[in-house]
């Protein structure tokens, strides 16, 4: 383990996270940071008390990030699974594929690039366990960044995710995080979500249950970074997605709807003003950008009105001919079998 953990936090951890572990690591033309990352990682699991496995899942990397796994695999290191994707389908996706084939009650994702510290891993699967949560998410505190292109901007994304989701973290994009497979695998990770995943997870389970613990952050040893500020657009539209999925996943016609009455009423008020104006006052209003105004507002607010309706019928269509619910049980729940539970009887001789 990594000589800044303490003896107490080694003994807590290996007498604590007592199951077993899967840690899903994406790569991305990591070819200098593999190996290193691959020792590390086993420095940091060599005392964890339950069997744990490494998976790496190679993103259509273009170098030799592959060549150098296979490397490190003849070397017996049978814990460690490589997953080649077939071309470069973006860090979400290969997060959801290792997610996919992990096999551990845990999983633990975390960046190839080094950044992360993997002895954060036993103490952060530790505390997960002792205080039942089903997500503890990393908080760079001092993260090693170029202030203005990463710092600066992520700062500012953290407190608009934070305010509009209603998960209030530090860090959202810190990688290391550490889950409930139960919970994880619940939830479906497209186009560039990894970034949300705290607020997808709170969609399945109570947000008491996600937490955040400090971390380590390093500077970026090899490579350059594959994201810059450009993303701040894509961040804006995800965002917007989660929330409308968050808020009206089950009842998108009030979304819409909201919308609808919005434009409706200003229509309304609008046409009202001007009939008021036509038919007692005797002014002209043919040729006023006002009318055609409200009778934009009102067209449009039909239309709204219109879409939450065919919305609310696919969702029915949707929840009625899969096996997908409005809600999730808890573990304890599902273990107890509610169906099998005793009646209430009536008394004998009662009439």
């Amino acid at each position: 383990m990594s000589e800044n953990t303490t003896e107490a936090e080694r003994a807590a951890s290996s007498s604590t996270a007592a199951c077993p572990l899967s840690v899903v690591v994406p790569l991305y033309n990591e070819e200098e940071s593999v190996g290193p990352l691959i020792d590390t990682i086993n420095d940091a699991l060599q005392d964890y008390a339950a069997p744990w496995e490494l998976v790496l899942v190679d993103d259509g990397s273009s170098d030799d990030t592959v060549a150098t796994v296979r490397k490190y695999l003849e070397r017996g290191n049978e814990h460690v699974h490589l997953i080649e994707l077939q071309r470069n389908f973006g860090q979400t996706a290969a997060m959801q594929a290792g997610i996919d084939h992990a096999r551990g009650e845990v999983v633990v994702t975390m960046d190839g690039d080094l950044q992360n510290d993997p002895s954060d891993i036993p103490r952060m699967v530790a505390r997960l366990l002792r205080e039942d949560l089903d997500l503890l998410s990393g908080w760079r505190k001092n993260r090693h960044d170029n202030l203005i292109m990463r710092k600066i901007p992520s700062r500012l994304a953290n407190r608009l995710i934070g305010r509009i989701t209603g998960v209030r973290l530090h860090d959202y994009g810190c990688s290391l995080k550490v889950y409930r497979a139960t919970v994880i695998k619940n939830i479906r990770l497209y186009g560039e979500m990894h970034r949300f995943i705290p607020a997808w997870v709170a969609t399945n389970t109570s947000p008491s249950r996600i937490k955040e613990e400090v971390v380590k952050h390093h500077p970026r040893r090899y490579g350059e970074s594959k994201y810059g500020i450009s993303r701040a657009y894509r961040v804006l539209l995800d965002l917007m997605f989660v929330y409308f999925f968050m808020r009206f996943r089950a009842r998108p016609g009030h979304f819409f709807g909201r919308i609808g009455l919005v434009m409706g009423g200003l229509g309304g008020l609008i046409l009202g003003y001007l009939g008021f104006i036509k038919l007692f006052l005797g002014a002209d209003i043919g040729n006023r950008p006002l009318l055609l105004l409200g009778v934009l507002l009102v067209v449009v607010s039909i239309q709204f009105f219109t879409t939450g309706i065919m919305s609310e019928m696919i969702t029915r269509t949707y929840y009625e001919s899969s096996d997908t619910r409005p809600y999730i049980l808890t573990q304890r729940s599902q273990a107890e079998g509610l169906e099998d539970l005793p009646w209430k009887m009536p008394a004998a001789g009662g009439g």
